[in-house]
């Protein structure tokens, strides 16, 4: 865990982290959950990102919606991000849908990236 950075995205897979990755343009911490997380994993991860600005953004799909519940249980002050349920993945929505998602969430992005 890096604590020196602020903020933190907490999404599924390696794929959805290089694809955010490749958008930002800001030191950010991304954890992976490889999509599922044990309960006591989930609790320890919570102490140590509580004071920072977390958010969650994760599939839009069933297995998604079960984590973000899961996550929501453990981080409530966490901000939600959402792809549209078109795209089902993080990994599979268009590079500019997802800068415009971070932008909005007050991220930086790399210009090439809003087209």
């Amino acid at each position: 865990m890096n604590n020196n950075l602020d903020k933190v995205i907490i999404v599924e897979g390696k794929s959805d982290k290089d694809k955010l990755i490749s958008i930002l343009n800001e030191p950010v911490e991304i954890i992976c959950t490889n999509g599922t997380m044990g309960l006591s994993r989930l609790e320890e991860l919570a102490i140590e990102i509580e004071n920072r600005d977390v958010y969650i953004l994760v599939d839009a799909d069933e297995a998604g919606a079960k984590l973000r519940k899961m996550l929501q249980r453990e981080l409530p002050n966490a901000e939600h991000l959402y792809i549209h349920k078109m795209y089902r993945e993080v990994a599979k929505t268009p590079l500019m849908y997802l800068a415009n998602i971070l932008l909005g969430a007050r991220f930086t992005v790399n210009k090439e990236c809003l087209g």
